[in-house]
């Protein structure tokens, strides 16, 4: 009997090498926004960061809400803000088999700060709980178009 085939979609965690270029190449001037789909694990997995587990275990989200309580300081430091956290859900128009529990619209000052950001050292001490948390997702940087009235 012939194993069935799996469907299984790659998660995608962190930037490759080759996005890290190109996203840098496109030359946003002056604010991006990062557009943050996330889908949460039920329960957070600390295996990578075991320093940062709780004694018990923990939602992916609450995980998240870790993360972000630790994040923020170093947003605002830079300038940056989290303009927009939502709850997800399916698509009313897109793929029905896909979710996304948390969407987050960040913003930062502009390319070179939000570079800082990701790179600053005292800020990755804490990334562990966004690890911990999520189990895929998709970043979008937005290049911020005036409206005109």
């Amino acid at each position: 009997m012939a194993t069935p085939k799996v469907n299984v979609r790659p998660a995608f965690l962190t930037p490759s090498m080759e996005a890290g270029r190109d996203f840098v190449m496109r030359g946003i001037v002056g604010n991006v926004v990062m557009l943050n789909l996330l889908r949460l694990r039920d329960t957070a997995d600390y295996s990578e960061t075991p320093r940062l587990a709780p004694d018990a275990p923990i939602s992916g989200r609450e995980a998240y809400d870790r993360y972000i309580a630790h994040t923020l300081p170093f947003l605002e430091a830079g300038g940056g803000s989290l303009d927009l956290m939502a709850e997800g859900g399916s698509f009313l128009i897109g793929p029905q088999d896909a979710r996304w529990d948390l969407v987050l619209l960040v913003r930062h000052k502009d390319v070179a700060t939000f570079l800082a950001f990701e790179t600053d050292t005292a800020y990755l001490e804490g990334i562990g709980h966004r690890t911990a948390a999520i189990e895929d997702s998709r970043l979008l940087p937005l290049s911020v178009i005036p409206i005109q009235g």
